[in-house]
């Protein structure tokens, strides 16, 4: 769910982290914790991996001490901003199988996308990169509505919002009560629509700070106490 998954979308990241998104059963953190056990992979910081604070939203990162993997970090999460259960994330994945048979899950791009709605400035440049890449694999020849109003939803290129806004006119319509930014779009107005998008993108920024907030503050207790210890 982080960049690697990026790299497939088409919003090449070179990253030497991990993100996995996790179902945080009992039975599953206990195979979870198997495989981290056989990358020897040490706990970074806190929280620890429980399902009472995945389920909070927290993320818990380890950092692996293998010889195959030295240094890598993996950080696990179940609960994100603005993102669906992972049950509803499990079902609408993207599988990709190697040439050996592994088979690797990947968030599929719409919920990759809203996954990286946070306040990180790296992330909203890989959003628009990743959406591009899709306009451009699929447009005119493989054209679904799905697909359409996915591009209305999250395209943050000016003009190939305009571009597609004026393609489908009456999806852009149905979408534009939802993203006020269509309005412009339908218009043809460029410059109103990069004002709209960048407040578009101040608005999550802030939404993801207030969701974290909390959550920091959790973490700082917990930072407290471990050093106590």
């Amino acid at each position: 769910m982080g960049g690697q998954a990026c790299v497939f979308y088409g919003g090449a990241e070179f990253s030497r982290d991990t993100d996995l998104a996790v179902l945080p059963s009992a039975d599953n953190l206990e195979r979870l914790r198997d495989a981290l056990s056989e990358l020897r992979a040490e706990p970074v910081a806190v929280p620890p991996l429980s399902e009472h604070y995945l389920l909070k939203g927290h993320a818990v990162h380890f950092r692996c001490r293998h010889q195959e993997a030295e240094g890598i970090r993996v950080d696990v999460m179940s609960v994100m901003r603005a993102v669906a259960p992972f049950e509803e994330l499990w079902q609408r994945r993207t599988t990709l199988e190697t040439a050996e048979g592994e088979a690797y899950d990947l968030l599929s791009l719409p919920d990759l996308v809203a996954a990286k709605k946070t306040q990180r400035d790296k992330d909203w440049p890989m959003i628009r990169r990743m959406v591009e890449a899709n306009y451009f694999a699929h447009r005119a020849v493989d054209e679904t509505p799905e697909r359409v109003a996915f591009w209305l939803r999250e395209l943050r290129t000016p003009l190939l919002l305009i571009e597609v806004a004026r393609q489908h006119q009456d999806a852009a319509l149905v979408e534009a009560a939802n993203r006020a930014v269509l309005a412009f779009a339908l218009s043809g107005d460029e410059d109103a629509v990069a004002t709209a998008l960048a407040d578009e993108e101040r608005r999550e920024r802030e939404r993801d700070r207030d969701y974290w907030r909390p959550l920091r503050q959790e973490l700082e207790r917990l930072r407290h106490e471990h050093r106590s210890q």
